[in-house]
């Protein structure tokens, strides 16, 4: 924590997850199927888009995205690349079926929050 580096930390604060730890938070909880360690990670204005689902609000990505969770045996994160409130990801997915295939992901955050995700497409792994 802040205070083992040295900085001053408030007592009433709790810190704010670094960026690229909100990413990994988020991934791992998809993984786990864990909604309960997700929702916090999500902000009430987030924004989803994917070639299959363009311009989902947070209700709508939750409606049409988090029920992939069932298929979904492991998420290898590849490559995060962080610059201030920006993430891009590429990751191999592996799903129950063992099929494998690769995505790539930009993300925005905001005080440890996922407020917008981009999802691009990729080949089989």
């Amino acid at each position: 924590d802040r205070a083992d580096r040295g900085g001053a930390q408030h007592p009433d604060l709790a810190p704010v997850p670094l960026t690229a730890e909100v990413v990994r938070r988020a991934y791992a909880a998809y993984a786990d199927s864990d909604l309960g360690a997700l929702e916090p990670l999500i902000a009430d204005d987030f924004t989803f888009s994917s070639p299959d689902d363009p311009d989902l609000d947070c209700a709508g990505y939750f409606e049409r995205c988090w029920p992939n969770h069932e298929h979904i045996r492991h998420i290898r994160i590849e490559k995060l690349f962080v610059e201030d409130d920006e993430v891009f990801v590429r990751y191999e997915l592996e799903r129950v079926t063992g099929e494998r295939f690769r995505n790539a992901e930009f993300l925005r955050v905001r005080d440890g929050q996922l407020v917008r995700a981009e999802v691009y497409y990729g080949a089989p792994a």
